[in-house]
């Protein structure tokens, strides 16, 4: 396994999912609840914040790397995966978005592994509707997190329940993006064990 800065705050990442989510366990008495509130979202933002940057530095120092490869869209999907399911939990989420967007992470991440596998891995490499989709769940997760009104004017209950169903839509039809450039290639692995 390497060992540099962008697989470093790759690992960073890893290690703060847990703050995400820990933060809502802790007593009452020991952080009231606008406080957790505050801490996840600063917390997640840092987090997301790494996955930008890792990957601008990967590229940058030319310190790309099949592990790093791997880690950092794991450390993403647990980063995603961990706070929709605190949000659910709080009642913030509607569990069939989140169901949605967990689902189809498992499924695109499966099918990039199995096209990778038949050397096919360009088929199913992230587009425009992905990144949209990211940048949309990357708001409105955030926004589910503080879940109070922003600097007196912006409330982010109403923007990050839009965004998360902006984002669930995009999931879907990203999803069904992906499947289809895959479709031929399946269909043909398919026929061949016939």
């Amino acid at each position: 396994m390497p060992f540099n800065i962008p697989i470093l705050l790759t690992w960073l990442r890893v290690a703060l999912i847990p703050l995400v989510v820990g933060v809502f366990y802790l007593p009452p008495s020991w952080l009231p609840l606008q406080d957790r509130n505050l801490a996840a979202t600063v917390v997640f933002i840092v987090a997301a914040i790494t996955d930008w940057f890792d990957g601008f530095l990967a590229r940058r120092w030319n310190q790309t790397s099949a592990f790093g490869a791997f880690l950092d869209p794991v450390a993403d999907k647990l980063m995603v995966a961990g706070a929709l399911l605190v949000l659910v939990q709080l009642d913030r989420c509607n569990a069939i978005l989140a169901f949605i967007i967990i689902g189809r992470e498992i499924t695109i991440s499966a099918l990039r592994e199995w096209m990778a596998q038949i050397g096919a891995s360009k088929s199913v490499a992230v587009n425009s509707i992905g990144k949209i989709k990211t940048a949309a769940q990357m708001t409105a997760v955030p926004a589910l997190l503080y879940y109070d009104v922003l600097l007196g004017a912006v409330d982010t209950r109403f923007w990050g329940e839009k965004l998360l169903w902006v984002a669930s839509v995009l999931t879907v039809w990203s999803m069904f993006y992906y499947l289809q450039k895959a479709w031929p290639l399946i269909k043909e692995r398919a026929g061949s064990l016939n």
